[in-house]
């Protein structure tokens, strides 16, 4: 199997990327700003309660009184109740904010798929975006969401313990922090390193989810050419690699954090020697001393959760740049900004400005080459009037398909220009062309759901009797009513539960229903038997009278009614 790679490269910190993500979060500013509220506050409430140990050690178990013990208790259980409702609304909020910007983040990467050219998904494996919609999208919501809070929590955490220990003892707080400069050295290595391997994960990952997606899809090939070995194999091939970089990053990981964590208790070492031998000499009063000992081990401990979460926020920008790649991909078939205006786009069509379409086309010195660099049509002239069957005929490459997908503007010619009804047919907005286009493909694909879902796909507004009307005049109104739920059966992925004649025809509805100016039929008669294609061919001559339709077939029965046939 080919193997998909991708262009990126960095495995440094990447601003920009950053500065995206951020503007993300843009739209949940009074959530981000309540969150770090109540996690400044859960910071602060953290820090209290070994204020009030060294008041009950100073105060009370020292001197051995319980005089006033009252009041500290209810200062402990104030700050408790305190403490679980911070936690209760953080979590609440954090929620929120992972679930919004999975859905809106998710949203704009599937309407930036509707909106790409053919060439995209010509180029690029079903497995790579869908690892995008999916696992990547999942990632970057969650270590954003409970990243910030992590972030906020350990930052004020840290600033609020180091003023406490500053307030109480200077030099004990400079001894005690005297190991943060090397902690930043460390973390600025391993997080480099970390990053790199990550990325390739999520790279690796992209290819695991395309190889599930080529087996699925194939396994009735897979299984009759006997390639089931040569497919684990590969497979085996993508999961060890994975597997390698996967463990490579838990190494990195797993080093940071214990180096982190043997920092901390060497700085909470010190204050222990230094501490224990002022409070022998009286210097200290032994509520001070356990106060530092527990701002030591607590000033740590959110140091190690910032570099855990440093090295997930590494794992997020992997994520990040290939979500946001896939929405800052510009389709090579797209309206100029006048022409939009004026029409619309696809989520925002000005049908009141729309022109009727009446089915005049002209093909005016068109040339085309994919991108590959194969040249299929070269200074290639044809004139159709409303209303004529065009029928194409030839051998497989001869550019039978590409001259119906420049038709339908799936691709755009090389040079030369396509002319609908005298006008420029890129004067006109993609949605309007495809509004007035029917086509039915040599494989038809159904969505998952009913059959008249299905029919519906070609028009939602229409009723159920216009759907039962388009079923009749293709001829697949008598055997969808023998199936067991009639027009309500679930038709399956793919449509899956019915034969390939049953989903041409019910496709050939669904291309109808809407009464297109323009009709496309893609060899849509050579993969199903004699008895459904006459049921077609009726269907062909009926409804297609004055329409304009292309018919791409190799069967003469299929174009030999056709007003001109091209060879």
């Amino acid at each position: 199997m080919e193997r998909f790679t991708e262009k990126s490269d960095n495995t440094r910190l990447d601003i920009k990327i950053w500065k995206r993500i951020i503007h993300e979060l843009a739209g949940y500013k009074k959530e981000v700003f309540l969150l770090m509220f109540f996690m400044t506050s859960v910071s602060l409430a953290d820090s209290l309660f070994p204020l009030l140990t060294k008041t009950a050690i100073d105060d009370f178990i020292i001197p051995g009184k319980l005089e006033g013990i009252s009041s500290l208790i209810l200062k402990y259980i104030v700050l408790v109740l305190w403490q679980s409702w911070n936690i209760y609304i953080f979590i609440k909020i954090a929620g929120k904010i992972e679930v919004t910007l999975t859905y809106n983040i998710r949203k704009k990467v599937f309407n930036k798929i509707q909106m790409l050219s053919f060439s995209y998904f010509d180029n690029t494996p079903k497995g790579w975006i869908m690892s995008r919609l999916t696992s990547d999208i999942r990632r970057l919501g969650e270590i954003i969401s409970w990243g910030i809070v992590d972030l906020v929590w350990g930052s004020s955490m840290m600033i609020i313990i180091a003023g406490f220990m500053l307030y109480y003892n200077l030099r004990l707080a400079l001894i005690a922090l005297s190991v943060i400069p090397f902690l930043a050295l460390i973390s600025i290595f391993f997080q480099k390193k970390i990053l790199g391997e990550y990325r390739e994960v999520r790279k690796i990952n992209s290819n695991l989810t395309a190889a599930f997606s080529e087996g699925i899809a194939g396994a009735m090939t897979s299984k009759t050419l006997a390639l089931e070995e040569e497919n684990s194999k590969d497979f085996r091939h993508i999961t060890t690699e994975m597997k390698a970089s996967s463990v490579r990053a838990a190494v990195f990981s797993s080093l940071f954090l214990p180096m982190a964590i043997s920092l901390g208790a060497v700085g909470t070492s010190m204050v222990i020697v230094l501490g224990g031998n002022e409070v022998a000499e009286g210097a200290l009063s032994y509520g001070i001393l356990v106060l530092f000992i527990s701002y030591s081990a607590q000033f740590f401990e959110p140091v190690r959760e910032l570099a855990r979460v440093l090295a997930e926020f590494q794992q997020a920008q992997a994520s990040a740049e290939r979500i946001f790649s896939l929405i800052e991909t510009e389709p090579d078939i797209k309206d100029r900004p006048e022409v939009s205006t004026l029409f619309g786009d696809i989520f925002d069509p000005h049908k009141e400005n729309w022109p009727p379409l009446l089915g005049n086309i002209e093909f005016r010195n068109v040339s085309f080459q994919y991108q590959n660099g194969e040249k299929v049509l070269d200074g290639f002239n044809l004139s159709v009037r409303k209303g004529e069957k065009i029928a194409l005929v030839g051998e497989t490459g001869a550019g039978k398909s590409t001259v119906i997908n420049l038709l339908c503007r799936f691709y755009e010619p090389s040079s030369g220009s396509i002319f609908i009804d005298g006008v420029d047919y890129r004067e006109r907005s993609l949605e309007w062309l495809h509004s007035n286009l029917g086509y039915v493909l040599q494989s038809p694909h159904l969505f998952s759901g009913t059959v008249k879902e299905n029919i519906l796909y070609g028009k939602p507004e229409c009723t159920f009797e216009e759907v039962v009307e388009a079923a009749k005049q293709v001829g697949a109104h008598d055997f969808i009513s023998r199936l067991e739920y009639g027009y309500e059966t679930q038709v399956g992925e793919g449509g899956g539960k019915l034969s390939t004649g049953e989903k041409q025809l019910i496709s050939f509805a669904r291309a109808i229903i809407g009464k297109p100016a323009l009709f496309v039929l893609d060899e849509a008669t050579s993969s199903i038997d004699t008895q459904t294609e006459i049921k077609i061919q009726k269907a062909i001559n009926s409804v297609l009278l004055g329409r304009t339709s292309f018919i791409v077939a190799h069967r003469l029965s299929t174009i030999i009614s056709s007003d001109k046939i091209l060879v």
